[in-house]
Formats: C-alpha cells, sequence, structure tokens
C-alpha cells in the first residue's frame, strides 16, 4: 500500500555513474509503462555540456519535447536547466556559479530546481521524466538496479517553480533593459552636450570651453 503522504504526479531525475546506464533506464521507464507499473508523460536522457547547455540524447513522449512552451514540464525543465538560471542554480561548473553571485547569499531552503539541476551534471547523462507512480518503490528499485540515484518532487511544486523562474528571468531582463536604456540616454546627452560645446567654440572661438559646475 502506497504511503498516505506520496503524492503520485512527480517530476524524477536521475544521475548515473555510468552514462550508458541512462540509455538502460529510459528503456525500463518504457517496460514499466507497457505492464502498466507507472505511466511515463515524458522522459528524456538529456546531458549537459562545459558551456552548460543541455541537450536531449534521447526521448519518450512528446516529439516536442525540446520545446520551452510546447515540450511540457520536462521540456520547459530542459529549457531552464540550459539557460543562466540553471548555472545559478549549480548545473554547470562552481567556478560560474562563484564568479555570478555571492555564495553567502544563496537561498537555503530546499529548491526543486537547484536540485534537479545539481543532478543534471557537466559531461555526464541524466534521466529526466515526469511519471504517474503507484508507489515509489517500482521506479526506485529499477533505477536502483542501474546505481542510479532518484530525485522525485512532485508535479506542483516543480510547476510552481518553473512559474517564478520564468518571472524571475522576466524582471532580471526588464532590469537590464532599463539600465542599457539609462546608459544611452545619459551617452546622447554627453554627446549632445559636446557638440554643442563644439558649435559654441566655433561661434566664439575666444570662449571657454564650460565646465561642470561642482
Amino acid at each position: 500500500m502506497p504511503d498516505a503522504g506520496f503524492n503520485p504526479e512527480n517530476v524524477v531525475v536521475v544521475g548515473f555513474d555510468e552514462d550508458g546506464s541512462a540509455y538502460e533506464a529510459l528503456t525500463q521507464l518504457k517496460e514499466l509503462d507497457a505492464q502498466g507499473q507507472l505511466k511515463v508523460v515524458a522522459a528524456a536522457v538529456v546531458t549537459r555540456g562545459e558551456d552548460g547547455r543541455v541537450e536531449v540524447k534521447d526521448q519518450v513522449g512528446d516529439e516536442s519535447l525540446e520545446g520551452t512552451a510546447s515540450g511540457g514540464i520536462v521540456g520547459l525543465l530542459i529549457g531552464i536547466l540550459g539557460g543562466p538560471l540553471g548555472v545559478l542554480l549549480g548545473g554547470a561548473t562552481g567556478l560560474l556559479i562563484g564568479s555570478l553571485y555571492d555564495m553567502a547569499d544563496a537561498d537555503e531552503t530546499d529548491s526543486v530546481l537547484s536540485e534537479v539541476s545539481k543532478t543534471v551534471q557537466t559531461g555526464r547523462n541524466a534521466l529526466l521524466a515526469q511519471v504517474v507512480e503507484q508507489s515509489p518503490e517500482v521506479l526506485d528499485t529499477a533505477m536502483g538496479r542501474l546505481s542510479g540515484t532518484v530525485v522525485r518532487r512532485p508535479v506542483d511544486d516543480v510547476e510552481s517553480e518553473i512559474a517564478a523562474a520564468q518571472e524571475a528571468q522576466r524582471e532580471a531582463k526588464r532590469a537590464a533593459r532599463k539600465k542599457l536604456r539609462e546608459a544611452r540616454l545619459e551617452k546622447r546627452r554627453e554627446e549632445v552636450h559636446a557638440k554643442v560645446e563644439q558649435l559654441k567654440a566655433k561661434l566664439h572661438p575666444d570662449r571657454k570651453p564650460a565646465t561642470a559646475s561642482s
């Protein structure tokens, strides 16, 4: 009997010691689905390159899995993990993380996206899937045979963090655009001022150029 506190609709990410095990795990998921032991909504073998991008190596479910909107939760996760936020969450290298923000300011709460991102390690294959389970034992046992480490989080929690992450990214872009606009305006003011001073100098060659007041 499943645990009363167990949530059947989950996102799972599985890390492996051997890269080939991720493909075996994907095959295992298909078999478990065919046997009715769980339902696979979407699943993919993914790997993270040295540049931080996440590439889909193999997949089942939605053919447009790599899309950010049409690929469901797994597709959205792949898009987030391979972007700047994925680097901040710890998916790429420690050097990049350290250069982007102060670790002392890191959120100490149990972040779903952070755990998922850290499991998809650089240069290693991982299995990422959305499943509907009757109990955790079926998947855990199958992945355990392949020496896989399972991170499981409820779909609702993942969706909430994805929504928050996308909003944070939008806010960051808006802030960046505002800074750029301000910089451009300041540059234009300086250029206009310089041109005006040049014109004044031509009209009144004996006059000293204006200086900014302190």
